[in-house]
């Protein structure tokens, strides 16, 4: 419970009645927080590079390994290349990007290298054919798996092909480290979530 809340206080009802499509989407993105940002590197059929971060993002499956991220409205640049050319990046955003992630959510035209515009340095990436972020530590490459049309949204499904990390920001085992990777985060409006403090606890068995 929020202890900064007074007890057993009326909740505020939105519903269909009283609200709009797009009051549901300040609503539910400022109730679902923090969301994780995949900032999407793909490459056009015509071959030009883009760069667009989605906070529509998780974890499909783990076997097969399937990543997926949401665009919602006009902005496809990044599905039509995915279905395309059948292949992306997801490059994890960190705290140091948050003005060049910001910059790169601007609606460009189709013919922009979006990395150039928003001055991101890029490099290849390891097994696809399109770029990744230079910077981030955390590259994700995927061939496409599946691409679903859900209202106004597409959902972009990636079977992950590699995954390449940082030791700089990885653990004992290899893995990322959550205070080292500080992964940024989106929130409602125009607030951005920063990493925080990390607690552990033990899975019941």
């Amino acid at each position: 419970m929020n202890r900064d809340l007074e007890p057993n206080t009326e909740r505020t009802l939105f519903d269909e009645s009283n609200t709009s499509a797009g009051g549901f989407y300040k609503l539910l993105t400022t109730s679902v927080v923090p969301r994780p940002i995949a900032w999407v590197s793909s490459r056009s059929a015509d071959g030009v590079d883009n760069l667009a971060p989605f906070s529509f993002f998780s974890v499909s499956s783990t076997n097969p390994p399937i990543v997926q991220f949401t665009t919602v409205g006009g902005f496809k640049h990044s599905s039509d290349n995915a279905r395309a050319t059948g292949q992306f990046v997801i490059n994890i955003a960190t705290e140091s990007m948050i003005d060049q992630v910001n910059a790169s959510s601007a609606g460009f035209a189709e013919d922009i290298n979006e990395f150039d515009a928003v001055g991101v340095t890029s490099e290849p990436a390891a097994v696809v054919d399109c770029l990744r972020v230079k910077d981030s530590p955390v590259s994700i490459e995927c061939v496409l798996h599946q691409i679903i049309e859900v209202g106004n949204s597409r959902v972009v499904m990636g079977r992950v092909v590699a995954v390449s990390v940082d030791p700089r920001v990885a653990a004992a085992d290899g893995h990322p480290d959550f205070t080292k990777l500080a992964p940024l985060a989106r929130l409602g409006r125009t607030e951005w979530g920063l990493p925080g403090k990390v607690v552990v606890r033990d899975r019941p068995s």
